[in-house]
């Protein structure tokens, strides 16, 4: 009994033997220890170590955390990359060390949720009952951002006008939130946009909170809210799970100090600091044309002071900044970290999302942003199957991001699985957003902004969709089996795909008639509404934004007479091959395929 009693003993002490690497993030940490980050985090703020879930820390560190909680631990055999690693872990903790002047700043929060879910009265009932005081007699004015205070502690709330605003930004590499509040009506419940603001928040890696709104309405059921928001993957802590979900009235105004108070213990978790001794570096929110004063950029500051007569460069313009105002339109002479303030000084007009900085003369301004100029069309480099392998050669792409659209939701789990088996050590396989039904502009806008592409498989692609793509130079792919999808995306990890095979659209029709030709063929009338129609042309037919055919163009006739093309604003006759279930109002694509390298 004995021997078996020190035999199970010595079982249970290597089973909490654990092997740690020399440096690892405070989620891989507790991931080793099988806790939550939230244990972990505590841990570390005993020790006086302030560490959000991203952070790296040391192995001493982590070896300390894993004893208390009651592991032991041994470093892993290190290596070369170890090493470098290391290397740069001390040299960011001494530069922590050395800059005393970091200081905890306001956060920046988005509001997104489904239209009509109260957004902009829940926007309205924060800003009434917290707005900043304003001195009488100031001119109110929208610059796209606003604060409030609560205990004497700032929130910087975004005033977008939802997930496509936020998406825009970060498709130019701007990451302008700390946290999302998703809003969810609670007699509405979770609808389609409310699924892709999850995406875009989730794709961004910014904290959620919940706010079940409109819990004064008839019919209101948070539950059910919260139902919907697990099956999403999404699961509220009163359930079990790590998202903070506040029940709130923008009416009644019920709710809305929990939800300020609670935006704020998140921003304590995230630990967000700022040096207010540097020069000016931030992010543009807003951008127009004022008609008397000229350019007017709204200006969110991430880190250090922007100061006025500062020379700054927005994207690729610059200028000086020759006045600043906030929100309720008070001339401002300097503006901290977190802070919005429309600005006034620039040559030009700068976009969304464009990196605002700061410097000493305005020559460097100027050079910055020729520089930017001359960088943009490198920056904006997407991410396809036919250029991934070099770009992770070159150490561009750690993560490949996927928006899988399929046809039937029953082909979606086994595609997204096998994708997922693809990661490899250098590049993981990340699937963005998963759904059934056709490629949308938001399925492109979120490959856009998180640097990826577009998987369909058996599905099609809206017309506004492929416009923004082509526009955007985003890869979508489109497959009808499942083991080239896979087999395609393998190769591209590999660097063995082959010459990737290009639809060229070159025209477009509508069928206005079909005539019987011959015993069982049929031809159809038609009128070419864009481009050229040509014989020998691939034809893809559609009918109500679906694709039920893929064939060939056998024959065009004007009139009586065989033709080889007919050009947009003629009509014609088409004869398909192997396709006689035309209708009225079918429309066909006719394309041809080429390979480019």
């Amino acid at each position: 009994m004995a021997l078996a009693k020190d035999a199970n003993n010595q079982d249970d002490q290597q089973d909490k033997l654990l092997e740690l690497p020399r440096a690892l993030s405070v989620r891989q940490l507790a991931d080793a220890l099988n806790v939550t980050p939230i244990d972990v985090i505590k841990e570390l703020m005993r020790r006086g170590i302030m560490a959000n879930i991203n952070q790296v820390i040391d192995y001493d560190v982590a070896s300390a955390v894993a004893s208390e909680l009651g592991f032991e631990t041994r470093p892993q055999p290190i290596s070369s990359q170890a090493v470098s690693v290391i290397s740069e872990i001390k040299r960011q903790q001494k530069a922590i060390g050395e800059a005393a002047s970091l200081k905890t700043r306001p956060p920046v929060v988005t509001i997104m949720g489904h239209v009509d879910h109260g957004k902009t009265r829940l926007l309205d009932a924060i800003r009434k009952a917290n707005v900043m005081d304003s001195e009488a007699g100031g001119i109110t004015q929208h610059i796209g951002a606003y604060q409030v205070k609560i205990n004497d502690q700032k929130i910087t709330f975004l005033d977008t006008p939802g997930h496509e605003a936020f998406t825009a930004m970060r498709a130019r590499g701007a990451r302008v939130t700390d946290i999302t509040v998703l809003v969810v009506a609670a007699d509405d419940g979770v609808m389609p946009q409310t699924l892709e603001a999850i995406d875009h928040a989730r794709a961004a890696g910014v904290p959620i909170i919940v706010a079940v709104n409109k819990i004064d309405k008839v019919g209101a059921n948070p539950d059910y809210v919260k139902q919907q928001l697990a099956d999403s993957d999404l699961l509220c802590e009163e359930w079990g799970g790590d998202t903070i979900c506040v029940h709130t009235s923008a009416i009644e105004g019920k709710g809305v100090p929990e939800l300020l108070e609670n935006i704020l213990l998140v921003a304590e978790m995230e630990d967000l600091k700022a040096d207010v001794t540097l020069l000016a570096r931030g992010v543009v929110i807003e951008a127009r044309l004022d008609k008397s004063r000229g350019p007017l950029a709204t200006v969110l500051v991430h880190d250090g002071c922007l100061r006025l007569d500062d020379n700054i460069a927005a994207g690729v313009t610059w200028g000086r900044v020759r006045a600043m105002f906030d929100n309720a339109g008070r001339r401002m002479r300097k503006a901290n970290p977190s802070t919005p303030v429309a600005v006034l000084g620039l040559h030009g007009i700068p976009e969304v999302g464009d990196t605002v900085a700061a410097f000493n003369t305005e020559q460097e301004a100027r050079s910055f942003a020729q520089h930017r100029a001359r960088e943009t069309d490198k920056d904006s480099q997407t991410v396809s199957l036919s250029n991934l392998y070099d770009q992770i050669k070159e150490g561009e792409v750690q993560e490949l991001g996927i928006v899988l659209k399929v046809d039937v939701q029953g082909s979606l789990d086994p595609i997204r699985s096998s994708l997922e088996k693809l990661s490899t050590e250098k590049v993981r396989v990340n699937i963005i957003r998963a759904g059934a039904g056709n490629v949308t502009e938001s399925d492109v806008m979120l490959a856009m902004a998180s640097k990826g592409l577009v998987i369909a498989f058996n599905t099609g692609i809206s017309a506004g969709a492929q416009k923004l793509a082509d526009s955007e130079k985003i890869d979508i792919r489109l497959y009808r089996i499942i083991y080239e999808l896979i087999e395609d995306v393998e190769k591209a990890l590999k660097g063995m795909l082959a010459p990737e095979v290009v639809e060229v659209v070159e025209g477009l029709c509508e069928v206005r008639a079909v005539f019987p030709s011959g015993k069982r063929n049929k031809v159809a009338g038609v009128y070419v509404t864009e481009g050229t129609v040509t014989r020998d042309a691939q034809a893809r037919v559609k009918r109500d934004e679906k694709v039920i055919a893929q064939t060939a163009v056998i024959s065009l006739k004007r009139f009586k007479d065989d033709v080889r093309s007919v050009s947009a604003g003629y009509e014609c006759g088409i004869d398909l091959k192997d396709f006689n279930d035309l209708q009225t109002g079918d429309v066909i694509e006719l394309f041809r395929k080429q390979k480019v390298k």
